[in-house]
């Protein structure tokens, strides 16, 4: 067994004291909004039976996967800006780089069938029903999560069987996998290969999927006849888009460009976006802004 290194070095967000703070109650404010917000739609989607529709099942599973993907990361982070503390143990970042991105491949196909829900409610409104029907959007949950699996599973697990012999330094705040194969001793060619084709397949290839369902969206609101009814559709649309242009941008840019050695402060803050920002917007809106979940707020 040639690995010595038994920690790594997480240089975290900032090099001073006082912006490390000011980090910590961002994110300690950025963390509760994301789970105070997808906390309050698991609970209101669960409890309202006007809320039993396939949009607010896959909307409450979306909920669950946000609160369980930003959780990999934020507690060791805000853990570390408030103690200064930087090290973290072999299995820990394993742990936290295996779920991280096994939760994040899952978030890209849940975004992906929810816009196929939305083009089949939208497009297809009297076959809605029969299609998204209760045993159909399992099925699709359950793929996505079962596909997620199959993708991350090859390329992390070689990971975690590489040697680690030093230096142990990351410029991240989490375990990043491109940082890790950077630190590895022996030859990750064929990993890094592999992990860029499913990066291929997962990014470009749900982002089609929703691009198109969204484009067929605007196409079918734009033959809506009554002005009013084409700006609020326009309007829940557009905001739809804006969270996933700003999502597949970053994550886009961050994985899928010219490897760059050695890590780069860019790329944390490209990482905040993803994993922080739109997390936080996500719970809003999808899903609280809607008339329904409104009105189910309100009763409650």
């Amino acid at each position: 067994n040639r690995t010595t290194v038994v920690e790594f070095v997480l240089l975290g967000l900032a090099n001073s004291r006082h912006l490390e703070i000011t980090l910590f109650l961002f994110l300690v404010i950025a963390y509760f909004l994301i789970l105070l917000g997808n906390f309050s739609v698991i609970s209101i989607t669960l409890v309202n039976n006007f809320l039993q529709t396939p949009m607010y099942y896959f909307l409450r599973n979306f909920a669950l996967l946000e609160i369980t993907f930003t959780s990999t990361f934020m507690p060791s982070t805000l853990y570390s800006l408030l103690t200064e503390r930087k090290t973290i143990s072999l299995p820990g970042c394993f742990l936290q780089m295996m779920f991280f991105y096994y939760l994040g491949t899952c978030t890209l196909f849940h975004m992906a069938v929810m816009s196929l829900d939305r083009y089949v409610a939208i497009c297809h409104p009297l076959h809605y029903t029969a299609i998204m029907n209760n045993r159909f959007c399992l099925q699709l949950i359950l793929s996505c999560w079962a596909v997620s699996f199959l993708l991350m599973f090859p390329p992390t697990i070689m990971t975690v069987q590489l040697p680690f012999c030093g230096p142990n330094v990351m410029n991240h705040f989490y375990c990043d996998t491109s940082l890790l194969l950077q630190l590895s001793c022996t030859d990750t060619g064929f990993i890094e290969e592999l992990m860029f084709v499913v990066l291929i397949i997962v990014l470009p290839g749900t982002l089609i999927v929703t691009a198109v369902s969204y484009g067929c969206i605007i196409v079918t609101i734009l033959h809506i006849p009554s002005s009013v009814g084409r700006r609020k559709a326009f309007s829940t649309c557009s905001a739809h888009l804006i969270v996933v242009m700003v999502f597949y941008s970053t994550c886009i840019y961050r994985y899928i460009r010219p490897a760059q050695r050695g890590g780069q402060d860019s790329d944390k803050v490209l990482s905040l976006f993803f994993s922080v920002l739109t997390q936080m917007l996500n719970p809003y809106i999808y899903s609280l802004r809607n008339k329904q979940v409104k009105q189910a707020l309100k009763e409650s």
